[in-house]
């Protein structure tokens, strides 16, 4: 299953650990599931990951950047969204179309107007940890 994964959630991850963290290493242990990444995708998570007012240690952006780029498979996207609610996360929109993704997970409460634009199925963290994560055979 193709999962695509909002910057949000990553920086959970970095900072907090807990659920998106559970939910980032289950998508990368599970042989049928892949992380979906776009350029612009993989380049707003080093520009937000290297945010100094996020305080994440050089050590740790590096060692997350490592883990990304050598576990989620990267997707040509061949279309532009048009996400009027907040253009800027069209990019995941249009990542999740091209690539047929199964899941959206985000932590972005903007995306709960895109679902009836996408047959992706979009999560928060803690419903695809209680959907999916928690529920997997």
């Amino acid at each position: 299953m193709k999962v695509v994964i909002d910057t949000n959630v990553l920086v959970s991850a970095v900072l907090r650990d807990r659920n998106p963290e559970t939910v980032i290493l289950f998508v990368l242990e599970q042989d049928d599931f892949a992380w979906i990444v776009s350029e612009e995708i993989l380049a707003e998570y080093r520009n937000v990951l290297a945010r100094p007012r996020l305080g994440i240690p050089d050590s740790i952006q590096r060692l997350w950047l490592r883990l990304i780029n050598s576990l989620t498979s990267t997707f040509t996207v061949d279309l532009t969204f048009n996400f009027p609610r907040d253009q800027k996360d069209a990019k995941f929109l249009a990542c999740a179309l091209s690539a047929s993704a199964e899941f959206l997970i985000t932590g972005d409460r903007d995306f709960s107007d895109a679902q009836r634009l996408v047959s992706t199925t979009i999560l928060s963290v803690s419903q695809f940890k209680r959907l999916i994560c928690d529920n997997y055979a």
